[in-house]
């Protein structure tokens, strides 16, 4: 979702692509801005360097991520081939199932989620080591907000010339890509979703994930096939690399692609020969106005920025505050357990956060820092903060690097402005137009509605913090994949259904 770190697997599939359609960009001269700034309208959130570069060559050169399960059964293969191929033969069967069978393996797999939440909760966070324990076994235990089989329908319509039926039925196979941010949430919540409507699964996890992935897997389909005869509902590749990626991308037996990623992969996906569900990137702003609740604010953006670590792609990553309220926006945000930074301690933290790469001229991430704790964050900017302390803030100018990267990580820098419009329009500007996440606190309703226009995001959190979005303290349903540059947004069941009509002419009107 937003994340520089997230799917550096294909982000050379990305350029592999753009080359085969005549495509792709080059090199930028090196910035001629110090490390800690960034050029205004320049450096976007998630640029395509990866973040963690550095570590997927690490674990290829190593011959790929250990795997602790065995490979060739229960989902878990050893190419795209072999996972096709079983997939493609679990669809079969799962199509020749009952709609209430399908409804029972969707709440089992929920059900084998909560169970091992917080098993699963310490693989991912051993192997990823980025967010934090107690979000990631949340994130597997709130798993039965996924919509599933309930979100299916059929529309009729008769007249005197007939009945109409309109249905929704499943592609067949699905590849999808998931990040290492949200591993096992991920292919969980996709697998709920796809499995409700009737799809089969071919994964290919970010090597930084794919253990714990695996383990998953593993575990769906050894219960699915033993109560429902059905196994390979969901595979995964081990190991995944750029090579198996491509594969999924153009493989035949694939109808469907659902990327979850930051920009690269967003792009590779959406040049592929198939269709291509895209949840991309974000940067969410956060405007206050002079009208707020200032300590509801300050509660919901350390609710929503310091959530694992501020990994969400549609968690806080920076507030622009009227000046009226500005002081004592982040007095009350020390009340709520941020810590304040100085100045020069975010300028040295931002040093340290942001790396220049001579090779294209741009910032990225630094990802040692991505997902790590406050604290951690605190030492590089020279200080320390008291042991409970979930997230930092200070006040920042416009043109800082943490206002237009979307670092993931537990610190949001505050920007004063005079007035709401000047935020407002900032806001938008740090946005960079991916229409992601958006989030205000006010009570002028104007306010709110000039904003929420504006921004045109698939996300518009108001009075709230960023999980409300997903339904985590708001109304609504969850997902963990919003396809935001492809449009379909918050997916559900139906986002990866096919529409189907039936026609009867002349008959069965009934009055």
């Amino acid at each position: 979702m937003n994340q520089a770190l997230v799917q550096d697997v294909v982000a050379e599939v990305m350029k592999r692509l753009g080359s085969r359609n005549g495509g792709g960009s080059s090199a930028g001269s090196p910035s001629s801005h110090p490390p800690l700034f960034a050029a205004r309208g320049g450096a976007k959130a998630g640029e395509d360097a990866p973040a963690n570069e550095g570590k997927r060559r690490e674990i290829e050169a190593r011959g790929g991520p250990t795997i602790t399960v065995p490979v060739g059964q229960h989902g878990v293969y050893g190419t795209v081939d072999q996972c096709v191929a079983a997939a493609t033969d679990a669809q079969k069967k799962l199509a020749k199932l009952s709609l209430d069978d399908r409804d029972a393996i969707v709440k089992l797999i929920k059900a084998i989620a909560k169970q091992n939440a917080q098993e699963w909760g310490r693989i991912e966070l051993d192997e990823t080591k980025i967010g934090r324990l107690d979000h990631k076994v949340e994130k597997l235990q709130i798993l039965e907000l996924v919509p599933g089989v309930e979100y299916l329908r059929t529309n009729a319509t008769s007249g005197s010339n007939g009945l109409c039926l309109e249905e929704y039925a499943p592609f067949g196979v699905i590849g999808i890509i998931t990040p290492v941010t949200h591993s096992v949430p991920t292919l969980s919540a996709n697998a709920v979703n796809m499995i409700a409507s009737g799809n089969a699964i071919v994964a290919n996890p970010h090597p930084s994930g794919t253990n714990c992935a695996a383990i998953a897997v593993r575990e769906y389909n050894r219960q699915i096939a033993a109560k429902y005869g059905v196994d390979n509902l969901i595979t995964c590749v081990v190991p995944p690399t750029l090579e198996t990626a491509d594969q999924i991308f153009n493989h035949r037996g694939i109808s469907l692609l659902v990327v979850t990623g930051g920009p690269a992969v967003a792009r590779a996906a959406l040049k592929a020969s198939k269709r291509a569900i895209v949840a991309g990137p974000g940067n969410p702003p956060v405007v206050v106005d002079e009208t707020a609740c200032l300590q509801n604010a300050a509660t919901s953006i350390v609710k929503g920025a310091a959530y694992d670590n501020n990994l969400l792609c549609i968690g806080e990553k920076q507030v622009f505050c009227v000046d009226g309220v500005f002081d004592k926006l982040l007095a009350e945000m020390e009340k709520a357990g941020a810590f304040v930074l100085s100045r020069g301690q975010i300028d040295a933290l931002t040093k340290q956060a942001f790396v220049l790469d001579p090779k294209d001229g741009k910032h990225h991430v630094n990802k040692d820092f991505v997902g790590k704790d406050a604290a951690v964050l605190a030492r590089a900017a020279g200080t320390g903060v008291p042991p409970l302390t979930q997230l930092l803030v200070g006040e920042t100018d416009m043109d800082l690097l943490f206002v237009h990267l979307g670092q993931m990580m537990p610190f949001v820098p505050f920007v004063r402005v005079r007035n709401v419009d000047e935020a407002i329009d900032l806001a938008i500007e740090s946005e960079h137009g991916y229409r992601h996440t958006a989030l205000i606190h006010s009570r002028n309703l104007d306010t709110i509605t000039r904003f929420g226009r504006r921004a045109a995001t698939t996300l518009f959190v108001v009075n709230g913090g960023s999980p409300a979005g997903l339904g985590l303290g708001g109304q609504g349903y969850l997902s963990y994949s919003i396809a935001t540059p492809t449009g379909e947004g918050i997916t559900t069941p139906l986002t990866f259904t096919r529409y189907r009509r039936v026609m009867m002419t002349g008959s069965l009107r009934m009055i």
